[in-house]
């Protein structure tokens, strides 16, 4: 059978080593960041994510799904305090989940993740109040925001094509 015929040329893969590329440190409080993948078009960020002991997130609410890789430490949902997440671990969040991410006080080492995000995290306050939005168009501003402030190089990270006419 021949091989199928492509409409795009694929001249090299896109990959990329975790341990060759800069780490943002605190782009949030206690969090740092390393961008893999972001696609402002489809909603879809993929990061890893390394959280210092004591991070507690705010509540969000999924727009879609979430499919997350605890590669070293813990860390839990303060709605399910006895479904802790260890290294090794793979956690698959439906939409429309809702919780609160807490990586323990009393952690001996960061909780390093790896993360695939559809969509949005929708936040909100201790009182259910909305404060804000994170999505991959946010996350591609506050990377580029970084690198600007703290005078970092550019960041190296797949970004899909934007979406074009035919000619």
């Amino acid at each position: 059978m021949p091989l199928p015929m492509l409409v795009t040329d694929h001249r090299e893969l896109l990959t990329l080593n975790t341990r060759e590329l800069p780490i943002y440190e605190n782009a949030l409080p206690g969090v740092d960041v390393q961008p893999l993948m972001l696609d402002t078009h489809r909603g879809i960020w993929v990061l890893r994510v390394v959280f210092h002991p004591g991070v507690v997130l705010p509540t969000h609410y999924h727009t879609g799904s979430v499919h997350l890789w605890t590669l070293s430490g813990s860390w839990h949902y303060l709605e399910y305090p006895d479904q802790p997440q260890t290294a090794g671990c793979y956690l698959y969040e439906p939409g429309s989940s809702v919780h609160t991410f807490v990586t323990p006080k009393d952690n001996t080492e960061p909780t390093d993740t790896l993360m695939y995000v559809e969509g949005s995290n929708v936040n909100f306050d201790a009182e259910g109040n909305y404060v804000g939005m994170l999505d991959a168009n946010g996350i591609t501003l506050l990377i580029d925001q970084l690198i600007k402030e703290r005078g970092l190089e550019p960041a190296r990270y797949i970004r899909p094509h934007l979406p074009d006419y035919t000619a």
